[in-house]
């Protein structure tokens, strides 16, 4: 698809893959409108840090708040939905917030996208609705578990999109991404969570080292919402996005520290560890969908990305508080 001169809502697009999503579609030639959260200090995200970004018309509202999705929506041709609240470990604080932002903030976007009568709307869900994996790899038809607040919030997220698409016809695609990593983000991930500390020269804190995840550099993450947003077979479908491969967090911290050479040392944390029964033990995706519907796979190895993602935390250092837990 051309995306040259088309309207193109991003909700969230201050944030760590939704601004990737934004910067890539930018490239492509569309017109981006990039919906972001208000603030009274006028803050846009990392958009603010975005050479991208003034050819974006920006937005900030709330998507709890659906007279903020109005402007936004008017003449969008495909929208990226994004927004949401994600960190885990907080959802166990407030779980009420990701109900009201995931579940009724979405619900908001979609009964806009519907009056707007929006072409396309890309849903984000998570691989955390799966839970630990009862079956390997995972594919779409795996059941869905709500073993967090947060992973349950998605769920109604996902079904309320599904039941746009079924009950009104909104040509409604989920996407399903497994663990995204790269530049800007946040220390609440693992990831970032060791690079920083190793930068700072403190030891590693770290929760359980035994789980496993499915990681996808974010460059290629971006890649997977555009072609969700463009192939013809992808509304009405719910599809995984990930490398099929899984490493341990025990394993990941070992590689990134080869990597970067740094004195290492690994400390237990027990306030970053979830609850027994709500650890996602396992995750490892079946991404044939992708492949088959969207004609996407990965082109960054796992290396690749970490080496973009050291780089980057390299120079951006300043931005993280590697000594405090980020929840």
């Amino acid at each position: 698809m051309d995306w040259t001169g088309r309207t193109v809502l991003v909700t969230g697009a201050a944030g760590f893959i939704g601004s990737h999503v934004a910067e890539t579609l930018v490239r492509r030639g569309a017109r981006v409108r990039a919906f972001v959260r208000y603030t009274s200090a006028g803050g846009w995200g990392w958009l603010d840090s975005s050479e991208l970004a003034s050819e974006m018309e920006v937005f900030a509202g709330d998507i709890r708040d659906p007279e903020t999705l109005t402007a936004p929506m008017d003449g969008a041709e495909v929208v990226f939905h994004l927004a949401a609240l994600i960190a885990i470990p907080y959802s166990y604080v407030t779980p009420l917030a990701y109900v009201r932002t995931n579940v009724e903030g979405t619900t908001n976007v979609l009964e806009a996208a519907r009056t707007a009568g929006v072409g396309r709307i890309v849903h984000t869900s998570t691989s955390e609705v799966y839970g630990t994996a009862q079956t390997v790899p995972i594919s779409e038809s795996h059941p869905l578990v709500g073993q967090s607040p947060y992973s349950a919030s998605k769920i109604g997220a996902d079904k309320i999109a599904e039941s746009f698409h079924a009950a009104y016809g909104l040509p409604v695609v989920v996407l399903r991404p497994f663990n995204t990593f790269g530049p800007r983000q946040s220390a609440r991930a693992v990831i970032p969570t060791i690079i920083t500390q190793l930068l700072a020269g403190r030891s590693v804190q770290l929760g359980s080292l035994a789980p496993t995840r499915d990681l996808t550099y974010a460059g290629d993450t971006a890649e997977g919402f555009i072609a969700a947003g463009e192939a013809p077979g992808a509304p009405g479908r719910t599809i995984n996005l990930g490398v099929g491969q899984e490493i341990s967090i025990g394993d990941l911290a070992e590689r990134i520290h080869r990597m970067m050479g740094k004195p290492y040392e690994v400390a237990h944390d027990a306030q970053r560890d979830r609850p027994a029964a709500s650890e996602v033990e396992r995750l490892l995706s079946d991404n044939r969908l992708a492949r088959e519907i969207l004609g996407w796979e990965p082109r960054h190895t796992l290396d690749e990305g970490l080496e973009a993602t050291i780089e980057w935390l390299g120079r951006h250092l300043d931005r993280y508080r590697p000594e405090t837990y980020t929840v």
